[in-house]
């Protein structure tokens, strides 16, 4: 019997990973899931998670003609009382229910978006698509390299519409953008470098655990990790820099950037080296993750380069267009006869090598993004999405690779690199900037460690590392009541 390519993959990474995690193979979804909406029919929506980025999704989906907001889901009520202002100003106001198990047994709710913890991200979707709703959901849309693959195959396997929040997908200045970029106009594309240079204080020592909200309830904040107070100065907004709960800005504001990266590049699979090299530099903290780190993804004829930064940003930086102070998130694609530059998530700018400009866009809004996710919603064809949950897997993979490396490296000095990379111009630049950038901050290696990361080989067919204690990190172990269902296609 033959084998496709994808279906050789989810079976072979479902059962290994099944197999490691303990877990059980789920056969089929939830009984009596809800309907979906109809091409004419007002899409009923729930947000879950509204601290942060939820906020925005509440604000998208309240102004959009064909969506009802029904619900509001939060394990803390304060998430939901803080947008008390604008939910005055709705004729029927989202109702707020604390627990997403209830929410998901209502079946007049046809899609949820999702803005929770990371580590809530893949549970709270597959949840959602076991109870027949479509799914928005933020980046990184997993947790895990595993996690997303299980996404996807749900996904396919109950014909649900997934799409992941990367909003630059759907600008209309970015499409045009990378459509002039991949449509051969800078020649062939051999690297792409995505950028993040947002500085992030430090989060400082505390020797008490982190205060619990009141009426939080903590049991379904922790969700599936393990139920455990940690000791740092708040509960909110600092998870990112745990392992447990985030990824570091590598897999906070970088999974846009690795994204649209990616999109340039047109890879479709896995990269087949991954290495990074970083830490928690600068910082005496409670944090855990790198807020210093470059990460280098080689296909055969391709690369790609992340370069995170965290620290205050005290030299002027060159992006064709932009020369000077910079704090934000940039892309830059370089071809065999040009190169293309963009800022932030609406565009960008592409010059020849001799410095001439080839063309500028810039537009769009948050909104379109949103726009185009009720446009499967209504078609039901997941090819009419901008970043289908398949594409979310592959770029919020990436980012999760890179921190394997990372975690699984070794203590070096400053300035040692990968060896095997340093006759690459485009990577041997980037360290160039970054160790100019560490010493222009006084980083001092006797207080915060600087770490050389595994080089990490991966096989593409089956999204799986060479190296054992790599692949321990590419899923979890999950609390129980918690655990995350696997399928397994006929």
């Amino acid at each position: 019997m033959s084998l496709s390519r994808r279906h050789f993959l989810d079976a072979a990474i479902q059962t290994t990973a099944a197999t490691m995690a303990g877990m059980p193979l789920v056969l089929s979804a939830n009984e009596n899931p809800a309907k979906p909406a109809g091409p004419n029919e007002r899409v009923r929506v729930a947000v879950i998670g509204t601290n942060g980025q939820g906020g925005a999704h509440i604000g998208e989906w309240l102004k959009h003609p064909d969506v009802d907001l029904v619900a509001v889901c939060d394990c803390d009520p304060a998430a939901y009382h803080k947008h008390a202002a604008l939910f005055k100003a709705v004729k029927n106001p989202p109702r707020f229910e604390q627990d997403i198990r209830k929410l998901l047994e209502d079946k007049s709710i046809h899609a949820v978006s999702i803005a929770t913890p990371n580590h809530w991200h893949a549970l709270a979707a597959v949840w959602a698509m076991q109870a027949g709703k479509d799914v928005y959901v933020e980046k990184p849309c997993s947790h895990t390299v595993h996690e997303g693959r299980v996404m996807t195959q749900w996904a396919r396997s109950l014909g649900r519409i997934c799409q992941m929040g990367v909003q630059s997908r759907s600008m209309t200045g970015m499409r045009d953008l990378l459509q002039f970029v991949k449509g051969g106009n800078l020649g062939t594309i051999t690297a792409a470098r995505a950028i993040c240079y947002r500085r992030r204080d430090s989060i400082g020592v505390s020797e008490t655990e982190a205060p619990i909200p009141p009426g939080l309830d903590f049991d379904l904040w922790c969700g599936p990790t393990e139920k455990v107070v940690p000791k740092r100065k708040r509960l909110h907004y600092d998870w990112h820099w745990f392992w447990a709960t985030g990824a570091g800005d590598l897999g906070n504001q970088n999974p846009h950037e690795l994204d649209k990266a990616r999109w340039g590049l047109g890879k479709q699979e896995f990269p087949k080296r991954v290495i990074s090299v970083g830490g928690r530099l600068g910082y005496v903290d409670d944090a855990e993750v790198a807020n210093s780190q470059i990460t280098v993804f080689q296909w055969d004829d391709a690369l790609l380069i992340s370069d995170v930064r965290g620290l205050p940003l005290k030299s002027p930086v060159s992006f064709g267009s932009h020369s000077g102070p910079f704090q934000g998130a940039a892309n830059i694609w370089y071809g065999s006869e040009g190169y293309a530059v963009g800022l932030g998530y609406t565009g960008g700018v592409a010059f020849d090598y001799d410095g001439h400009e080839l063309g500028k866009w810039n537009a769009g809004e948050y909104q379109q993004h949103f726009a185009n996710f009720l446009k499967g919603v209504k078609s039901r064809n997941h090819k009419d999405l901008h970043l289908d949950i398949e594409d979310g897997h592959l770029s919020s993979a990436l980012a999760h690779m890179g921190n394997v490396s990372l975690r699984r490296g070794r203590i070096a000095a400053m300035g040692e690199r990968p060896s095997r990379l340093e006759r690459e111009q485009r990577v041997a630049e980037t360290f160039d900037s970054f160790e100019q950038h560490l010493a222009e901050n006084d980083v001092d290696l006797q207080k915060t460690k600087f770490f050389l990361g595994a080089d990490l080989v991966i096989d593409p067919m089956t999204e799986r590392s060479s190296d054992v204690e790599a692949n321990a990190l590419f899923t979890r172990q999950y609390r129980k009541g918690f655990e995350l269902p696997e399928v397994l296609k006929a």
